[in-house]
C-alpha cells in the first residue's frame, strides 16, 4: 500500500484527512506525538513515505517543504493545505475541475497545493464563464460568503464552542483576504474582487454568492448556465443545479460530503446571482485534498467518497 504522513494531523483539516484515509488502502504512518514538533523526527517520516500531506500554519508548511528539500531524491512528493503555495508556480493548483488537464497535472505532480475552500467555490463559479468569454476578466466582481465556524481555526472554534462568539460577523474587512490571490489567478480575473466573507454560529458549511449585471454583460443567466453545466457535466462532485430564482439558500444542506452545488439564479432588474454551496471541511479542505491525493496515487475513487 502507498504510505502517506499527515504532518499536522490534530488540526481540524488533518483529522477529516485521516477519518477519509481509513477507508482506503493507504498505510497513514504516524509519528510519536511527543516527537511531532521535532524536525528530525518529522523529516525521518518523510523519508519513509510516498506523500506527505501539510496541514500546517503557512510558516510552518514553508518549514516542512525545506525538511523535504534537504533529502533530495528521497523527499516525497507533498499536498500542501496551507495558503503557502497555491500561487507558486512550481506547484500544481489542487482543484481538478479547473480545466480538463487539471487531473493529469495533479497525478504527475511532485508538489500539489491544495485550494481554499472559499477560492474553490469562487474559482468553480467564475473560471468558466471567463474562459468562455462571458466575463470579461476586468469585470467588477464582488464575492459575497458565508461560513461555519470550523474554518476560523482553534481559537475560533473554542469561542463558538464554548459560547463567547457571536451569532454572525463580517471579517478581513480590510477586502485583502488570503484567499484572493489564488481566486485572481485561477479564475483568470484582471482585477481584484471586492471579498466579503463572514462566519455564523455554525460549524460547518458554506455559501459564496457572486452577484452579476447580466443586462450589462449581454449575457441572459440561462446562457451561464449552460456554460456552467458543460464544464462540469462529467464530474461526480461539482453538481449545476436548474437556473432557477431563489428566495432563500441555507449553508448546512451539503454537509458531510465532498461535493459542491453550483446555481445561476436569475433576480430582478437584470442582475443574476452565481451561487455555490459546500461544505468548507469537505470538498473546501478535507475532501478535496484527499481527492487530490488519489490522483497523486492513482487510486480510484471508492463509493461513498462524494456521499
Amino acid at each position: 500500500m502507498p504510505r502517506v504522513f499527515i504532518d499536522g494531523e490534530a488540526g481540524t483539516t488533518g483529522l477529516g484527512i485521516r477519518e477519509r484515509l481509513a477507508r482506503l488502502p493507504i498505510d497513514i504512518v504516524k509519528i510519536d506525538p511527543a516527537r511531532r514538533k521535532d524536525p528530525s523526527a518529522r523529516q525521518a517520516v518523510m523519508e519513509a513515505v510516498d506523500v506527505a500531506i501539510l496541514c500546517l500554519p503557512d510558516d510552518a508548511a514553508r518549514e516542512a517543504v525545506s525538511l523535504a528539500d534537504a533529502l533530495g531524491p528521497r523527499a516525497p512528493r507533498l499536498l500542501d493545505a496551507s495558503t503557502a503555495h497555491r500561487t507558486d508556480p512550481a506547484w500544481a493548483y489542487g482543484f481538478p475541475e479547473l480545466s480538463l488537464n487539471q487531473p493529469e497535472k495533479i497525478a504527475y505532480a511532485a508538489r500539489v497545493a491544495n485550494p481554499g475552500c472559499y477560492a474553490t467555490a469562487a474559482i468553480a463559479l467564475l473560471a468558466p464563464l471567463v474562459a468562455a468569454g462571458l466575463l470579461p476578466p476586468a469585470t467588477p466582481i464582488t464575492i459575497s460568503a458565508v461560513s461555519g465556524y470550523s474554518g476560523g481555526g482553534r481559537a475560533m472554534i473554542e469561542a463558538h464552542e464554548q459560547g463567547r462568539a457571536p451569532a454572525f460577523e463580517y471579517y478581513a474587512l480590510g477586502l485583502s483576504h488570503k484567499h484572493l490571490p489564488e481566486i485572481i489567478r485561477y479564475a483568470g480575473l484582471a482585477t481584484p474582487p471586492v471579498f466579503l466573507p463572514s462566519v455564523g454560529h455554525f460549524r460547518q458549511g458554506m455559501i459564496v454568492a457572486i452577484p452579476l449585471d447580466t443586462k450589462s454583460l449581454g449575457t441572459p443567466p440561462e446562457k451561464l448556465h449552460d456554460t456552467l453545466a458543460a464544464h462540469y457535466r462529467d464530474s461526480d462532485r461539482i453538481a449545476v443545479l436548474p437556473p432557477e430564482p431563489l428566495d432563500r439558500l441555507e449553508p448546512e444542506a451539503l454537509n458531510g460530503t465532498d461535493r459542491m452545488e453550483l446555481r445561476v439564479a436569475p433576480a430582478a432588474f437584470g442582475h443574476a446571482l452565481l451561487l455555490a454551496r459546500l461544505d468548507n471541511l469537505g470538498k473546501g479542505a478535507s475532501g478535496a485534498a484527499v481527492q487530490n491525493l488519489l490522483l497523486m496515487l492513482g487510486l480510484p475513487e471508492p463509493d461513498g467518497t462524494c456521499a
